[in-house]
């Protein structure tokens, strides 16, 4: 590449920040890194009705949870000291009324005065109707207006708005970075809004080509629901005279529904029992407050992980990657076409995976937390034995408190099912002899306390499964849990004791 790489991100803050949105900051962050480049954070605020408190603060948390470092922008230390900011587009008024002027002036934009309701009526009238070459004629616009009539209805302070003006039967080409040549003819757009006098503000379309050229933008990546607006902003480029420097464009395939087709929707989320996006949102207005990975114990790089792999393919058979490693390998032309599913079940996969392979010390501090929400306070040298022993099956942190409870807490019952099939018509004789064993035993180790145990079975000729099984049910309460000795010794030969005697009392 003969320039720096600069991508940028460019969230509308408009409520949550969805998972498809995170996977193109994701692409974008992985493009920029692999190529030396810089990441920019930009906010595009230009549709004043929809804006939602508290949205702007939500994606800069959590781009930041997930790791993803922002170079230039909002979040990146002081964006309004970087060199092309402002970086929110409400506070780019000035600039671009510059630019919907220079159009106007060159004939390629025009002013248009058409109502809402005379817009609405025109659409009953006419089957399809779009404003375009066709039917710009008949409308009122600059274009069948007086200069005079124009300039009095702009003093009397009537409302309007800038529409770029497409000549028909043109034949637009877009070069896609993952689809190749795209080929558009011009009488399928129509004259598209670029701006509006009722807040001073422009459009998605003329405010992104400005900010992106003004920017130094050298690659727009976006998702695929923004490829059918393509033509019209290469027509932008081309009309303000900077097609020349105008960034390569690559469309990124669309997340689907994990089962059935269409976009992956808050309801997929609602309907499936997954969350949609990265962090809890309360909504400010309803008051409704909807989950996020973070809060439903994901850990970041599992996220990070699995989202890369939703519409890019490494090329091999790895499936765990660093985010370094997800740098080094990144490509555009290893990205897909074609929409992906999204399997939550693989992101359980992945963040089981990344429960296994943490530092032990690192799980075991976020499950000392739980343990003292449920004030039990236990030294870190035994939470680190007991989360050794049962991680492995264990998908979240907050999964280990069912998997490990009966450590700290003794049974307060036992599970039918497994008292059926367990606790024999012996096994009060068989435990209250266990316990006498058991109380004997000055070195209560693992393999000092299993060999005596296993030497008092033999000679008893009992059965080791028999009491096992018994001795189990009567520690942790039912029929899991790891080795029994690697058990007996955390808890202490004392509870150990104290536990088989209840059991004894409460199964008889």
């Amino acid at each position: 590449m003969d320039k720096k790489v600069r991508v940028r991100f460019a969230p509308s803050p408009t409520g949550p920040l969805h998972i498809g949105g995170v996977r193109t900051a994701l692409y974008n962050y992985l493009f920029a890194k692999k190529h030396g480049g810089d990441m920019l954070l930009r906010i595009e605020d230009t549709d004043s009705a929809r804006f939602v408190p508290g949205a702007e603060d939500y994606i800069v948390e959590a781009l930041n949870w997930l790791g993803i470092r922002i170079d230039e922008g909002i979040g990146a230390k002081d964006g309004s000291e970087e060199p092309y900011g402002p970086y929110r587009q409400s506070e780019r008024k000035v600039i671009y009324r510059k630019y919907v002027d220079q159009l106007i002036e060159a004939g390629l934009a025009y002013i248009a005065f058409d109502t809402p309701a005379e817009l609405e009526a025109q659409r009953k009238e006419i089957p399809n109707f779009q404003y375009d070459a066709k039917t710009r004629s008949m409308m009122n616009n600059s274009l069948t207006l007086s200069a005079d009539e124009v300039t009095k209805r702009i003093e009397n302070g009537d409302q309007y708005v800038v529409r770029i003006k497409i000549e028909p039967n043109e034949e637009i080409k877009v070069q896609d970075l993952i689809r190749g040549e795209v080929v558009i003819n011009s009488s399928v757009l129509d004259d598209k809004v670029l701006f509006k006098s009722a807040d001073e503000l422009p459009t998605y379309h003329m405010a992104n080509v400005v900010d992106d050229y003004l920017m130094k933008i050298s690659h727009v990546i976006r998702g695929e629901e923004w490829l059918p607006s393509a033509p019209l902003h290469v027509l932008l480029y081309r009309y303000l005279g900077w097609e020349d420097v105008m960034p390569e464009f690559a469309h990124l395939p669309l997340l689907l529904k994990p089962d059935g087709n269409g976009k992956l929707s808050k309801r997929d989320g609602d309907r499936l029992g997954f969350p949609v996006f990265p962090l809890n949102w309360k909504d400010p207005k309803s008051g409704e407050t909807v989950s996020g990975y973070r809060e439903a114990g994901y850990f970041p790089e599992a996220v990070v992980n699995f989202l890369a792999l939703l519409g890019w393919n490494p090329g091999t058979e790895q499936e765990i990657f660093s985010m370094q490693e997800l740098i080094d390998l990144f490509s555009l032309d290893r990205v897909s076409k074609s929409g992906a599913k999204f399997d939550y079940e693989k992101g359980k996969w992945f963040n089981h995976k990344y429960l296994q392979n943490k530092p032990l010390e690192e799980v075991s501090d976020a499950f000392h937390h739980i343990l003292v929400e449920k004030e039990i306070f236990e030294d870190s040298e035994k939470v680190q034995k007991v989360v050794g022993l049962v991680r492995e099956r264990a998908t979240f942190v907050s999964d280990l408190w069912e998997q490990a409870s009966y450590f700290f807490v003794a049974p307060a019952s036992y599970d039918e099912k497994t008292v059926k099939k367990r606790w024999k018509e012996d096994s009060p004789k068989q435990m209250f002899e266990l316990i006498g064993v058991l109380e004997s035993i000055e070195d209560f180790s693992v393999d000092n306390t299993e060999s005596i145990v296993k030497a008092w079975v033999e000679s008893k000729e009992y059965g080791l499964g028999v009491i096992m099984n018994a001795f189990r049910l009567a520690i942790v309460g039912e029929g899991k849990g790891p080795h029994m000795f690697d058990i007996t010794s955390i808890i202490g030969k004392e509870e150990t004791v104290n536990r088989l005697q209840k059991a004894v009392n409460v199964l008889g």
